[in-house]
């Protein structure tokens, strides 16, 4: 199974292809905003893509209108509700407020 490593905090976790990055990284422990439960409409569960961008789910159109309203996107930027896991490793940056 692919290995989701969470930083700052450096966790890793096993992760089965197809679930959200979302479910993953609050399965793991770690604190993310989620306000929208998932729908792509409030942009608060922004995170970076460090390593592994490849892999995950295609950006969809209701994600890119997200972040594209969103400030301090970068290339690396998706929604962890809107990203799934693929088959190889993926590190991801939370950011600092939640």
């Amino acid at each position: 199974m692919p290995m989701l490593t969470i930083q700052p905090s450096g966790k890793s976790v096993e992760v089965e292809a197809g679930k959200s990055l979302l479910a993953a990284i609050l399965a793991a422990g770690e604190a993310i905003a989620h306000k929208c439960e998932g729908k792509a409409e409030c942009g608060s569960c922004h995170i970076y893509v460090k390593e592994g961008r490849k892999t995950l789910s295609k950006t969809t159109r209701p994600e890119n209108e997200k972040l594209d309203s969103i400030v301090g996107v970068s290339s690396s930027s998706r929604l962890a509700c809107q990203a799934m896991m693929g088959a190889e490793d993926v590190t991801v940056e939370l950011l600092s407020f939640v």
